[in-house]
């Protein structure tokens, strides 16, 4: 079911319709103007595309979704795609936001509900973001800033799994990390495309505004382009941590295996003079057995094997084996 939210300095209002939407735009340079859409039907689509005045080729981005974070500048507007994330056990889940960009006013438009958007509505009831200074709230900032960082969270939820699962493959439980291993390295590729895409889009808006003669304007948005690189540098750090960790890993798994082989190693090399010795005695040649039909016969047998276990294991243990 779409719904629309309209904040502006004066308050917020749900479930705006086209007229007042109307009205509150054409005074977003005094007020500021912040239209918020989600699941977007048919009436949406054509406010945006009619009553707003947007360009086609950005309603049909709404419609099909571009898969990756994208820059169009349209003169007195720009159109980002930004995408946010959220982790769950079957792993991470992006949310892609479409937002029309301008000093005066902000338009974003999503699918899917969005925690962090509806956390920035919530304190705009509250009248908690209006300014003091007489100027109208840059929206534009505040929706872009809220999408970006809720990548931090996501960003550390990350790290806490990587950290725990070293400890855990250090203290010896390497048992079936491999497959978390891989899962947090796909998780890393997919944020770290996201973030290097953000990165050049975020480092692009704030040229075209800088070109445009809106210096305070870029300064509100280079703020959050540093917080992508700080993202950016994050994610990163993540890939030289797993592959740190997958190394730890391969050296446990081998450590292991060559402690079973030198187990088995030792066990066979005892048992190879026990086979020679018993297969010697063994042997059915009628001059060895007049020798060894006496009693005391059978214990030096026992005596020779026994002793050269105790060689052996005086061996081992002088090399370090045992």
């Amino acid at each position: 079911m779409s719904t629309r939210t309209l904040v502006t300095a004066h308050g917020v209002v749900d479930q705006p319709d086209d007229a007042a939407v109307a009205a509150a735009f054409r005074d977003c340079a005094g007020a500021g103007f912040w239209l918020d859409i989600t699941a977007p039907d048919g009436a949406d689509l054509a406010l945006l595309e009619h009553g707003l005045a947007f360009h086609p080729l950005t309603i049909d981005d709404i419609q099909h979704h571009t898969r990756r974070p994208k820059f169009e500048d349209y003169g007195s507007y720009s159109f980002v795609v930004l995408f946010s994330a959220q982790d769950d056990p079957a792993g991470l889940i992006f949310g892609e936001h479409h937002v029309y960009v301008s000093p005066h006013y902000c338009v974003s438009v999503r699918q899917e509900a969005s925690a962090d958007i509806e956390q920035l509505l919530d304190q705009w009831r509250k009248g908690g973001n209006a300014g003091d200074d007489g100027k109208p709230p840059m929206f534009s900032y505040l929706v872009m800033d809220g999408i970006v960082d809720s990548l931090f969270s996501v960003l550390d939820s990350v790290n806490n799994q990587v950290d725990a699962m070293t400890d855990a493959i250090i203290a010896g439980d390497a048992a079936g990390k491999l497959v978390v291993v891989s899962r947090l390295k796909h998780q890393v590729s997919e944020l770290r495309r996201v973030l290097g895409a953000q990165q050049d889009l975020f480092q692009r808006l704030v040229s075209h505004v800088i070109a445009g003669g809106s210096e305070e304007v870029a300064h509100y948005y280079r703020d959050v382009y540093d917080h992508v690189i700080r993202q950016y540098d994050m994610v990163d750090s993540l890939r030289d941590l797993l592959g740190t960790t997958m190394d730890i890993y391969l050296s446990t798994v081998s450590n292991r295996l060559n402690g079973t082989v030198k187990t088995l190693t030792v066990i066979a090399s005892v048992f190879l003079p026990l086979t020679f010795l018993t297969g010697f005695f063994g042997m059915n040649f009628a001059f060895l057995v007049q020798f060894i039909t006496a009693p005391w016969t059978f214990a030096i047998g026992v005596a020779l094997m026994v002793l050269s276990v105790i060689v052996q294991y005086a061996l081992f243990r002088h090399h370090g084996w045992i």
